[in-house]
């Protein structure tokens, strides 16, 4: 089982700045793939907007949705089992809510494991 935790989210302004966390945690942690961050609105489908490959000779591959590249920044520390999500130039279309997500291996299925969201608000 993998479990991810996020926290980071609050109420910014157009242009500001804001880094959201998750922990990840579980027995198995070693097989994950890769962790990302989504985000959804009220009435939309849950969206990537970042993601992060562990392992493999894709390691540390980076992607990233296209409205918010050159804004937000994935990284992934090791040492801390964290992955973080760095947003700056915040805009209002970035409010939602973010969702923390590990993607990993479970027997010989990809399993994911999601946070329970934390909300960020970008006021007009």
């Amino acid at each position: 089982q993998v479990q991810v935790v996020e926290s980071g989210g609050g109420v910014k302004w157009p242009g500001d700045s804001l880094t959201l966390s998750c922990e990840y945690s579980g027995r198995n942690i070693f097989t994950i793939k890769s962790l990302g961050w989504f985000r959804q609105v009220p009435g939309k489908q849950r969206e990537l907007v970042a993601t992060v490959t562990t392992g493999g000779t894709s390691d540390g591959a980076t992607d990233y949705a296209e409205d918010v590249k050159g804004r937000f920044t994935i990284s992934r520390d090791r040492a801390k089992n964290e992955v973080k999500l760095q947003m700056n130039g915040l805009k209002p279309g970035d409010t939602a809510v973010y969702y923390c997500n590990a993607k990993w291996r479970g027997g010989a299925s990809i399993r994911n494991s999601w946070g329970q969201g934390t909300q960020v608000t970008v006021l007009p």
